[in-house]
């Protein structure tokens, strides 16, 4: 793990800058933050709803300069498709927009500096999350979700009583954040060392793939934010290595992914570990919230606000422009990639390609990822590498070396395809075409980030599991306002949805939740 290394998406991206002379979206950063725990769930239940009806203030915390009238708020909220339910009382959530108006401490607004104005996410989640409710953040990618969830939590350990710790008695882990991959857990890692570093606030990052030992004496020495992968993070608190009793503010990012696609038993685990009732806050941000992982959330959360951008289902990004070239032979993939190569990511930099983008390749297989790479390594690119077959300390480096411009064209599979935030991706070339349209969402969406537009070029032979997926591929394109006249050669059924856990047959109507129903026998 290298806690040295700090990312914070286009935060620094002054490249970009230069070029687009335009201002930054705060969509690319990431950060998360925690809550001071309160000392006892039971008897600190009053103070714990209480703190929970009023903003986060306190001495530190500038007051905010203008509120929203409720007409600016009205057409905001119809501007950008946005649904709240959920609000207490019949007082509507007010979006923020600006960041002028957050009541939060002033060493926070550091995070802010060259962004123009909240993401329409942020703007709806921060009121209800300063107040110290339940959130559900449903966004496309590339929204800025991280920032939401992490400027309340850092400003609540701002604003609280200050935790005096020492080598006999540590700061307890205060805020649990967790992600499905490594590299998203490093990544909102990364990002929330670099805003706690000039505040004091720890951060530790747990992941597998590396040694145990960093981590544990990591979290020995007082980390007030716990971030990782569920696995990891289990292992490191049954060895008695992380006690997460005092977590009050705990994050479920990338949510839909962490419940369906086996994380469920893990999860339960840890949050059972945590603070239990009304003294956690619980906020979990998303793409996309189906109606079965809904209902298992459930029982995480109390009377949360849901904020919804767009649309509940999974949708692409809106500035992604979609091509899709379809071949009746595999063998033709390789000469048309490198013709889009050409033209996307020159062999040789000339003066004019000083700033010139990230080109990132996606593939199927860990395989076919080596067998691209390679091909690419031979006609002359500068390229990378990202898949399982990996050490982790290689795919760190090979991420950061892509991050940071020192090679502008990486190969992976769809390990890269959730949540990682990588600045100045122009294209996302789908070599091969991925097992769900889901992860093709999710795949085009690591470009066009931060309010930027990006191009995404997707090969499809219509070969095994590609033709199965032609209609939905086709239903996807459409509600971009795009077409791709090669595909209706397929058909184009829409197969019925899954539950990755529960197969094809699962119920959609059944309440996970329910207690069993008890059978008495007459005698």
């Amino acid at each position: 793990m290298r806690d040295g290394t700090t990312t914070h998406g286009s935060i620094d991206d002054t490249k970009s800058e230069k070029k687009k002379k335009r201002k930054r979206d705060p969509a690319d950063a990431d950060a998360s933050a925690e809550p001071v725990p309160s000392s006892s769930s039971q008897k600190d239940k009053k103070s714990s709803k209480k703190r929970k009806s009023e903003p986060t203030t306190g001495a530190s915390t500038s007051a905010p300069a203008a509120t929203t009238s409720s007409a600016d708020a009205a057409a905001y909220l119809a501007e950008h498709s946005i649904t709240i339910t959920g609000a207490k009382g019949g007082a509507p959530i007010v979006p923020v927009l600006s960041f002028d108006a957050l009541p939060i401490p002033k060493g926070l607004r550091a995070a802010f500096k060259g962004f123009d104005k909240p993401t329409p996410v942020q703007a709806c989640t921060w009121p209800p999350a300063l107040e110290g409710r339940d959130v559900v953040g449903i966004a496309e990618t590339g929204s800025g979700k991280t920032l939401a969830f992490g400027i309340p939590a850092l400003a609540r350990l701002m604003t609280a009583p200050a935790f005096k710790s020492s080598k006999s008695n540590p700061a307890p882990v205060s805020v649990l954040i967790m992600a499905p991959t490594r590299e998203l857990a490093l990544q909102t890692h990364d990002t929330l060392a670099a805003l706690g570093t000039s505040t004091g606030i720890s951060c530790v990052a747990v992941f597998g793939g590396v040694e145990k030992g960093a981590q544990v004496r990591a979290l020995k020495g007082g980390a007030r934010i716990v971030v990782g992968t569920p696995g990891r993070i289990l292992d490191l608190v049954r060895d008695g290595a992380c006690d997460l009793s005092a977590v009050e503010y705990l994050v479920l990012d990338e949510a839909d992914r962490m419940l369906d696609k086996g994380f469920e038993n893990d999860i339960r685990a840890i949050i059972g570990y945590a603070r239990q009732g009304a003294d956690r806050q619980t906020l979990m941000f998303s793409a996309t919230w189906p109606d079965a992982v809904r209902r298992l959330a459930s029982t995480f959360q109390r009377d949360p606000v849901r904020v919804t951008v767009g649309s509940d289902d999974l949708t692409a990004n809106s500035r992604v422009e979609q091509v899709v070239e379809v071949f009746d032979d595999d063998r033709e993939k390789e000469c048309r990639l490198m013709k889009h190569l050409l033209t996307l990511s020159p062999k040789k930099k000339r003066a004019s390609d000083a700033e010139a983008e990230r080109v990132l390749v996606f593939v199927l297989y860990k395989k076919e990822a080596t067998r691209v790479e390679n091909t690419l390594r031979r006609s002359g690119y500068s390229v990378g590498g990202l898949h399982g077959d990996m050490s982790q300390s290689a795919r760190l480096d090979a991420l950061q070396s892509f991050r940071d411009g020192t090679t502008r064209l990486l190969v992976a599979t769809d390990v890269a395809a959730r949540g990682l935030d990588i600045p100045d991706v122009a294209c996302v070339l789908n070599y091969s075409f991925p097992l769900t349209i889901e992860d093709y969402i999710h795949r085009i969406g690591r470009t066009g980030r931060g309010g930027r537009s990006g191009k995404s070029i997707t090969f499809f032979t219509g070969d095994k599991h590609e033709r199965g997926l032609a209609g939905e591929l086709a239903r996807v394109l459409r509600e971009s306002g795009f077409e791709c006249e090669g595909l209706k050669k397929f058909p184009m059924t829409i197969k019925k949805k899954t539950h990755s856990v529960y197969g094809a047959f699962f119920r959609d109507d059944v309440d996970m939740t329910a207690a069993p129903k008890k059978i008495v026998f007459d005698e």
